[in-house]
Protein backbone atom coordinates (compact mmCIF):
# COMPACT_ATOMS: atom_id res chain seq x y z
CA UNK A 1 0.00 0.00 0.00
CA UNK A 2 2.70 2.15 0.57
CA UNK A 3 4.11 1.88 -2.58
CA UNK A 4 1.29 2.50 -4.66
CA UNK A 5 0.66 5.82 -2.18
CA UNK A 6 4.41 6.46 -3.34
CA UNK A 7 3.48 6.12 -7.10
CA UNK A 8 0.72 8.25 -6.89
CA UNK A 9 3.02 11.25 -5.02
CA UNK A 10 5.46 10.69 -7.59
CA UNK A 11 2.32 11.44 -10.56
CA UNK A 12 1.75 14.94 -8.32
CA UNK A 13 -2.35 14.57 -9.28
CA UNK A 14 -4.51 16.71 -6.79
CA UNK A 15 -7.00 14.35 -8.06
CA UNK A 16 -5.17 11.37 -6.05
CA UNK A 17 -5.00 13.33 -2.22
CA UNK A 18 -7.85 12.03 -0.94
CA UNK A 19 -7.06 8.55 -2.01
CA UNK A 20 -3.75 8.26 -0.60
CA UNK A 21 -5.74 9.64 2.54
CA UNK A 22 -8.14 7.50 2.74
CA UNK A 23 -5.60 4.39 2.31
CA UNK A 24 -3.18 5.98 5.26
CA UNK A 25 -6.41 6.09 7.29
CA UNK A 26 -7.80 2.52 6.33
CA UNK A 27 -6.22 0.94 9.43
CA UNK A 28 -4.02 1.81 12.70
CA UNK A 29 -1.02 0.14 10.49
CA UNK A 30 -1.58 2.34 7.42
CA UNK A 31 -1.95 4.84 8.95
CA UNK A 32 1.37 5.16 11.18
CA UNK A 33 3.40 3.33 7.81
CA UNK A 34 1.96 6.24 5.20
CA UNK A 35 4.05 9.26 5.65
CA UNK A 36 1.90 12.41 5.43
CA UNK A 37 4.27 13.67 2.95
CA UNK A 38 2.87 11.53 0.13
CA UNK A 39 -0.27 13.71 0.35
CA UNK A 40 1.98 16.22 -1.10
CA UNK A 41 2.96 15.17 -4.60
CA UNK A 42 1.40 18.15 -6.01
CA UNK A 43 2.88 20.89 -2.58
CA UNK A 44 2.44 21.66 0.21
CA UNK A 45 0.62 24.64 -1.01
CA UNK A 46 -1.28 23.40 -3.44
CA UNK A 47 -2.42 20.15 -1.74
CA UNK A 48 -3.83 22.56 1.46
CA UNK A 49 -5.84 24.53 -1.59
CA UNK A 50 -6.85 21.59 -2.90
CA UNK A 51 -8.46 20.32 0.50
CA UNK A 52 -10.07 23.45 1.49
CA UNK A 53 -11.83 23.78 -1.71
CA UNK A 54 -13.00 20.17 -2.17
CA UNK A 55 -15.27 20.03 1.03
CA UNK A 56 -16.23 16.79 2.43
CA UNK A 57 -15.49 15.00 5.94
CA UNK A 58 -12.91 13.50 4.23
CA UNK A 59 -11.16 16.35 2.72
CA UNK A 60 -11.50 18.35 6.13
CA UNK A 61 -9.88 15.51 8.18
CA UNK A 62 -7.34 15.45 5.96
CA UNK A 63 -6.81 19.41 5.79
CA UNK A 64 -6.60 19.48 9.60
CA UNK A 65 -4.17 16.73 10.08
CA UNK A 66 -2.29 18.23 7.21
CA UNK A 67 -1.98 21.54 9.40
CA UNK A 68 -1.07 20.06 12.58
CA UNK A 69 1.85 18.11 10.74
CA UNK A 70 3.08 21.32 9.70
CA UNK A 71 2.90 22.87 12.68
CA UNK A 72 4.48 20.58 14.22
CA UNK A 73 7.06 20.77 12.02
CA UNK A 74 6.71 17.50 9.58
CA UNK A 75 7.47 19.64 6.60
CA UNK A 76 10.23 21.83 7.15
CA UNK A 77 12.53 21.77 3.95
CA UNK A 78 10.21 19.78 2.33
CA UNK A 79 11.07 19.14 -1.20
CA UNK A 80 8.99 17.13 -3.50
CA UNK A 81 12.00 16.10 -5.79
CA UNK A 82 14.15 15.26 -2.13
CA UNK A 83 11.35 12.77 -0.95
CA UNK A 84 11.04 11.54 -4.12
CA UNK A 85 14.99 10.70 -4.35
CA UNK A 86 15.11 9.55 -0.94
CA UNK A 87 11.91 7.38 -1.05
CA UNK A 88 13.35 5.94 -4.70
CA UNK A 89 16.89 5.09 -2.78
CA UNK A 90 14.88 3.40 -0.10
CA UNK A 91 12.89 1.10 -2.51
CA UNK A 92 15.59 0.53 -4.25
CA UNK A 93 18.14 -0.24 -1.58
Amino acid sequence: MNLCCLQLFNAGQLSDVLVIWLAKESSWDAHCSIDVQLLCGAGLSATKAHLEAAGGEDAAEALRYLLECEAAGDFDNFSIGEQARWRANYYLS
